[in-house]
């Protein structure tokens, strides 16, 4: 309602009737209005009432009203009374039906309700002409279908100008590609009212709910959840629409990302494209992504080159001259078997063998085997890739012909036990299945079990007798044949065993003269080994390289057990089917990742293997995606760890090969990793448990060293703590043989190759040679760790640490090879200091602390002087 529209009259009733008055009247712009006026200030006790017509509500809650009226000042009229006034009061009342009448309701506060008293904030005087004020006034909540305004005057000379009564709304928008429609404020000026949203059309919801605050001024709030355009559609119209993608273009994706073109090889039929087809002749791999290119098969590989070795083969070859647009290249390796008579090719048999794999290779090499003598052979080399399956014609391949020649035999596969006595057995065996040709004999050798020494004997069939062994003793036995070609590979490890002894006098009296001359070869045996001793004794202290002493005393010590490179063997697999024992999958039971290496993950798990209680194991797999050369390396740790047998290197259970994951199997250490171990349990051991933990280093490490193997990456990191604190030596991925050099016994590493600078020899660093002297000094950056409970950092005394402890590993006594100490030196002094109690009476050294003497303090300054390297001194 607003009055200052309305020229005809309004018709408000008043009450009394000599009250208010309706008059006309002109506006600010002369326009004509109705207006009603009232001056009744000569008379006392005013009370003048002013109502206007029903009023509907249309779920309105809250109504302003906006009143311009004009008041008279009161000083300005002479002769009045006391009783004139300058406001008026506004009320309003609710009805559901315009039922008001002249006497109905009472005139009087109840039942109207009052608003606000209404002020001027300007007045006029009888010479002034009228000042218009303009005030606004909202009453609510309003529940009934419509309402009344009503004016009293109390004695006042005004004009009531205009009435205008409204509401406020929040008028219809567009917000985060969503429609909310118009909505009413509230029933107080602080209310926010709830709008809910919907999606533009072509829009998706992003987040929910959708709605929108509107607060009692009608203005929008921040918005709740989004929209956002859907696959097909980009934004326009400032982001009040969303229009298909043209031709040409697509959009793979819902969100507010324009549309892209189609990429190479590619295009569209309609509009609104979630996704570009592919032209003929490429395709899409299931996963690509929508907005990758289209791509092609791969041409056909170039420059076979093939290396036939008796039945065995290598094939290598070199990139397509085109891969299709993709960088997924893999081959395949297809063996067909060629009659030239029949000039006929069919598949190989399951028996050949293809090193890494027959499919799905990512080299660009192969090595073949088990292939039969005096056969001609055709190898299709396929080229394909992530699509190849896709394209309804075969890949393309180049193929090669090769003739086999005559091979060593294959590989005895059974072995039987005729016989046995307390010093003698009988075996025999099943010929090879494939003996390429005609077997000459067969060598035969065997070994005590748990023993490393082994004796061969041959026999021209394929049966033999093994005399002069143990009575009630295990022999672990292989035997391989020999052809013109040479000899094939030894069988697997098979276990026999002799009887027990009868005891009988008769049977001692024969073997008299065998006990006697044993004794008598075993005193000459002694004899030469004491002088060979005095010899390298004399040698030793005269030498000025105690080290190559040492070496090759391990070649004049009958019975010792030298290192073998993995490396060295032609076929890296030979090595790890040599020194590791293949372990059925079946029989390990994978439980938990408790980290990472490398090459994959490492495992906690179980192992079961028949004849044997379950024990709990560590088990490294190979990752996913792996070369044949990661294949290899990381295998070669596993023929490395089942060369070694000490009790303060980490046991090598076996590994798993012939399935996927490829596993090595190793004994499970429950304190992991000795530098968490002892961060985890800082202050918590004595001396001697420290100490002790570095004897079995130590003697692990003196083991490496006597075996030629040097570690190259010995730290607290790379030792493993079991449940009795027993520190074995783990980790051979950077290890590499001692090379049996007079002039040079180093090893220097390729270039490139990471060095652990913190634990390495200042020589190995510089110069890449790696040496067991460069492993001693690692050993005492070890030392340092342990005893400090942390990272190795500088010079100073740790805590805990016995001084002469700190003075051996700070001293120049004992150095080795370029300045550094030996192991010979280290160790028996390691040993020595583990069995060194500590005096009962002293406090401080119960409590892990040391007091110092002066002279000790002295020399503890002087390596901790401020600035100094921390490394020990050369």
């Amino acid at each position: 309602m607003d009055t200052k529209w309305v020229t005809s009259e309004l018709a408000w009733t008043t009450h009394p009737e000599t009250g208010w008055e309706e008059v006309s009247g002109y506006d600010e712009a002369m326009n004509p209005i109705r207006t009603y006026q009232v001056c009744n200030v000569r008379e006392a006790n005013q009370n003048n009432w002013l109502r206007t017509k029903f009023i509907q509500r249309q779920d309105v809650q809250r109504v302003y009203v906006e009143l311009k009226f004009t008041v008279r000042d009161c000083n300005s009229i002479p002769n009045i009374p006391g009783s004139c006034k300058e406001t008026f009061n506004l009320f309003y009342y609710e009805s559901d039906t315009d039922s008001a009448s002249a006497n109905s309701p009472f005139w009087m506060e109840n039942p109207y309700i009052k608003v606000d008293t209404i002020a001027p904030d300007e007045s006029f005087s009888k010479l002034e002409s009228g000042r218009v004020n303009t005030k606004v006034r909202s009453f609510g909540p309003l529940s009934k279908n419509g309402f009344y305004l009503a004016f009293q005057d109390l004695g006042a000379c005004m004009s009531l100008i205009s009435v205008r009564a409204f509401y406020k709304k929040c008028s219809n928008t567009i917000a985060g590609f969503a429609i909310f429609p118009e909505t009413l404020t509230g029933a107080e000026p602080t209310s926010l009212v709830i709008a809910p949203g919907t999606c533009i059309p072509n829009a998706v919801e992003v987040s929910v709910p959708l709605k929108l605050y509107c607060n009692g001024d009608g203005e929008w709030m921040v918005p709740v959840g989004a929209c956002t355009c859907a696959a097909g559609y980009e934004p326009a119209m400032k982001d009040t629409q969303c229009q298909a993608c043209g031709p040409g273009t697509f959009k793979s994706k819902q969100g507010e990302g324009p549309c892209s073109p189609c990429p190479p090889n590619s295009r569209t039929t309609a509009g609104a494209a979630t996704v570009c087809i592919c032209r003929s002749g490429f395709f899409r791999a299931d996963t690509d992504p929508a907005d990758s290119a289209c791509t092609s098969v791969p041409s056909a590989p170039r420059s076979v080159i093939s290396n036939v070795n008796e039945t065995s083969l290598v094939l290598e070859w070199s990139e397509p001259q085109d891969a299709g647009g993709r960088d997924d290249l893999l081959y395949n390796v297809i063996c067909k078997k060629c009659s030239v008579e029949r000039r006929l090719c069919t598949r190989c048999d399951d028996n050949v063998e293809f090193v890494p794999r027959q499919l799905g290779l990512t080299e660009r090499r192969i090595y073949i085997s088990n292939l039969m003598a005096h056969t001609q052979y055709t190898f299709e080399i396929q080229a394909v890739n992530g699509i190849s399956s896709k394209s309804p014609y075969p890949p393309h391949f180049a193929s090669v012909n090769i003739t086999t020649n005559q091979a060593a035999p294959s590989a005895v596969p059974t072995m039987h036990l005729h016989s046995s006595t307390g010093n003698s057995m009988t075996l025999s065996w099943t010929p090879p299945e494939r003996p390429n040709g005609i077997i000459l004999d067969y060598e035969i050798k065997y070994s005590e079990k748990g023993d490393g020494i082994a004796n061969t004997v041959t026999s021209q069939k394929n049966s033999v007798r093994l005399d002069g062994l143990k009575a009630n003793a295990r022999y672990m036995v292989q035997v391989r044949a020999r052809t013109v070609a040479g000899y094939g590979r030894y069988s697997l490890p098979t276990e026999f065993q002799t009887t027990a002894e009868d005891g009988s006098t008769g049977k001692t009296f024969q073997e008299l003269p065998l006990i006697v001359g044993s004794a008598t070869a075993g005193l000459l045996f002694v004899i030469v080994v004491v002088i060979i001793a005095i010899v390298c004794f004399r040698k030793q202290r005269n030498s000025t390289d105690p080290e190559y002493t040492e070496k090759l005393q391990q070649y004049v010590t009958p019975g010792m057990k030298v290192y073998i490179d993995p490396f060295t063997y032609e076929d890296p697999n030979e090595a790890v089917r040599e020194f590791a024992k293949e372990i059925d999958i079946s029989c390990v039971k994978i439980e938990e990742v408790i980290g990472a290496g490398e090459f994959g993950e490492v495992c906690r798990g179980r192992l079961k293997l028949p004849g044997r209680r379950e024990i709990f194991v560590a088990i490294k797999t190979l990752k996913v995606g792996y070369t044949e050369r990661q294949r290899r390396d990381f295998l070669s740790e596993a023929s490395i760890m089942g060369q070694f047998d000490h009790p303060n290197i980490i046991h090598l259970e076996g590994v798993v090969t012939k399935s996927r994951p490829v596993m090595i199997i190793t004994e499970f250490m429950e304190n992991c990793a000795l530098d968490s171990f002892l961060r985890l349990n800082d202050g918590q051991f004595t001396v001697i448990q420290l100490v002790g933990m570095l004897r079995g280093i130590a003697a692990g490490m003196k083991y490496l060293s006597e075996m030629n193997y040097v570690h190259r990456d010995l730290a607290a990191r790379n030792i493993l703590v079991n449940s009795n604190l027993v520190c074995k030596v783990s980790d051979f991925g950077l290890s590499r043989f001692l090379e049996d050099d007079p002039a040079d016994p180093t090893y220097t590493s390729s270039l490139g190759g990471k060095i652990p600078i913190r634990w390495t020899a200042p020589e190995a660093i510089a110069y890449r040679k790696f040496t067991s002297a460069s492993d001693v000094w690692s050993y005492g950056i070890v030392m340092w760790e342990v005893m400090s409970y942390g990272p190795f950092q500088r010079a100073f005394c740790p805590r805990c640490c016995p001084m002469g402890t700190h003075i051996h590993v700070m001293g120049r006594d004992g150095m080795g090879h370029g300045g550094t100490p030996s192991r010979r030196v280290v160790a028996p002094w390691t040993e020595a200091g583990q069995h060194r109690s500590l005096p009962r009476g002293d406090k401080a050294q119960r409590d892990g602390t040391r007091p110092l003497s002066h002279a000790h303090r002295e020399q503890r300054d002087t390596h901790e002087r401020p600035g100094s390297a921390p490394s020990v001194s050369r």
